[in-house]
């Protein structure tokens, strides 16, 4: 998800140019129609559509509040599993010590580092619905690699690994049993957030609840340019197009901010996160490794299209 503070009019309203377009040559027949044929009894009073973009503002305010709070709670789970992945990886480097039998237990260490940050990017894609295996070679063993070669749900499966090779930190002797519940509850923190995220994916917004709003949208903007007519005549049709898209807006912006994990741009940014704990995390385990780039290469983001929250 890329933001700029300027949006360009042209991104804002292109967004709704169908309904601009249909709302300019309804409202412009009203008006040819009522000239040419003198249909002056053919008037709704001004206090009709009034009430009615009353209601219709309520109804486009609750449901865009229910729409960012969806978005705001994905955020949110996201924020706290950066945090989680950053505890997890200071329990293991700071509960191990690597003083005796150095490289086996950074060995270890190191796995269960890089594994997290391949989880992170496997949720990622997982959410979207995109291959949730691609590009985790560079962080995964051979092992791995195998293990969940077959399986349908990569995050849980390499979860279920974390819990393993934790168990293998406890059996040797490792870690005392205090730090071996301790690391257990993070990877169980990880396991609410994952399942968070799965909720707001699955849980669809009402259908229903949206189609009623369309439609009385669609009604009031039908109502409007006979109430406009006596008072503004051929500027009616402005005032019906500058009154409409405001309420196309709204809808529109609730409608994309109800899906965060739909991979589009107004999405919570799960790839940049994930990008970003990539980076913290091999900043504490002092690896030089190259980032992977899950989505584009460098050249590519330099012509990537600048999108905007709408």
């Amino acid at each position: 998800m890329l933001l700029k503070e300027n949006i360009p009019v042209t991104y804002v309203f292109g967004k709704i140019k169908k309904e601009l377009i249909m709302v300019a040559i309804y409202a412009s027949a009203i008006y040819l129609v009522h000239q040419y044929y003198d249909l002056k009894e053919v008037s709704i009073p001004l206090t009709v559509p009034t009430i009615l973009g009353t209601i219709i503002s309520l109804l486009l305010a609750f449901r865009s509040n229910q729409a960012y709070g969806r978005w705001w709670e994905a955020r949110i789970l996201w924020g706290g599993i950066v945090n989680d992945c950053r505890t997890i990886t200071r329990q293991v480097l700071t509960f191990v010590d690597s003083s005796i039998d150095g490289d086996e237990k950074w060995a270890l260490k190191e796995r269960i580092v890089k594994r997290q940050i391949a989880w992170c990017y496997s949720l990622s894609r997982h959410l979207r619905k995109q291959d949730a295996k691609q590009n985790l070679e560079a962080f995964l063993s051979d092992d791995d690699v195998r293990n969940i070669r077959n399986v349908d749900h990569v995050p849980l499966a390499l979860n279920e690994l974390q819990g393993h090779d934790l168990r293998t930190l406890y059996k040797l002797g490792w870690v005392n049993e205090y730090q071996q519940v301790t690391m257990d509850g993070t990877l169980t923190s990880f396991m609410n957030s994952m399942g968070g995220c799965e909720r707001i994916k699955n849980t669809v917004f009402p259908a229903t609840y949206s189609v009623y709003i369309h439609w009385l949208v669609l009604f009031f903007v039908l109502l409007l340019p006979f109430s406009l007519m006596e008072s503004f005549g051929i500027l009616q049709v402005p005032l019906v197009i500058a009154i409409s898209s405001a309420f196309f807006l709204i809808e529109k912006m609730a409608i994309h901010l109800q899906d965060p994990f739909e991979n589009m741009p107004t999405d919570t940014p799960t790839t940049a996160i994930s990008r970003k704990i990539e980076q913290d995390l091999k900043q504490m385990l002092k690896d030089e490794m190259p980032q992977v780039t899950d989505m584009v290469t460098n050249n590519q983001q330099q012509k990537q299209a600048v999108f905007y929250i709408l």
